[in-house]
């Protein structure tokens, strides 16, 4: 089947992003994989799908599928390039826009100096409901928060890391370190990503404090490995940081794709917002093989 598409990226986190608003296109998880990969396919972190609002007061649904084709609850930087895009190919006149995602419903606005804020909601910090088993463990008290041991054990490497878990729609677990350029992202990044007491998987972010204004990252994504930027990662960091008494309530965060801004009031019920660019690379066409091919 042919289908059309437009390549975007946000801070170097790229994506497919898919016109479904007259049909769903019912591709299958191969299909996902053929679009995301970056030799026979597009290549993309992400998939995302434009869909017709599902209820009223939301103005579109938004599916997310990772380069592994399984589906996701939440993807930050797409949200920002969701926006951009139904706004240049005339699918709304808004500037800003309520969106339903399998976690909930955000809220992307485009800015006047071209980058787009989301609305990325509050945090979610009961274990149960990240999810993370929590059973046995004894968590350390830091800042006004805790952290949760974790201990990782393969062949050739074992260690207990200190992490804080918290949810930003998908599941994240956050690490302080001291130098994310050396950070043992490609090691510690999978396992941490299948560690059995996260039920649904999690993203496994490596935070640098450069000032309580400023901080460095890096995600090894759930389904998709190390990317340049992850949105929800971004929050979930800042967010810790400053639960753990380390960051201010706002924060430039500097990825390899690029800075995202993160602000964050502090109270439990607030939501987090997150400012950062959504750029158009191209459009084109693939023929994706069918499941007999």
């Amino acid at each position: 089947m042919k289908v059309r598409f437009t390549k975007m990226q946000g801070a170097g986190n790229d994506f497919v992003v898919l016109d479904e608003t007259r049909g769903l296109l019912d591709l299958s998880a191969n299909q996902y994989r053929q679009l995301a990969d970056r030799h026979f396919g597009v290549g993309a972190d992400q998939i995302l799908s434009v869909r017709p609002s599902p209820e009223a007061g939301v103005d579109f649904e938004y599916a997310i599928h990772n380069a592994d084709g399984g589906e996701v609850e939440q993807c930050g930087n797409g949200a920002r390039c969701f926006v951009r895009y139904v706004r240049d190919k005339g699918l709304t006149a808004k500037d800003k826009v309520r969106v339903r995602t399998m976690s909930g419903v955000i809220e992307p606005r485009l800015n006047p100096d071209g980058r787009v804020t989301v609305d990325m909601g509050p945090p979610v910090f009961e274990t149960a409901l990240v999810p993370f088993d929590a059973q046995g463990l004894s968590p350390q008290a830091t800042g006004t928060w805790q952290t949760w041991p974790l201990a990782l054990a393969s062949a050739g490497h074992s260690a207990i890391l200190s992490v804080a878990v918290l949810s930003m729609g998908n599941p994240h677990a956050v690490q302080v370190v001291g130098d994310v350029d050396t950070a043992p992202v490609q090691t510690q990044g999978p396992l941490i990503e299948n560690h059995p007491r996260f039920p649904r998987r999690v993203n496994a972010g490596f935070l640098q404090v450069v000032d309580r204004s400023n901080v460095r990252l890096r995600v090894w994504e759930r389904g998709a490995g190390e990317t340049l930027a992850c949105g929800t990662g971004a929050c979930a960091a800042v967010v810790a940081g400053i639960r753990l008494g380390l960051l201010d309530r706002r924060v430039d965060v500097r990825t390899r794709g690029g800075m995202l801004t993160i602000e964050w009031a502090g109270d439990e019920a607030a939501p987090v917002l997150m400012t950062g660019p959504a750029v158009t690379v191209y459009e084109g066409e693939i023929n994706l093989m069918d499941e007999n091919t």
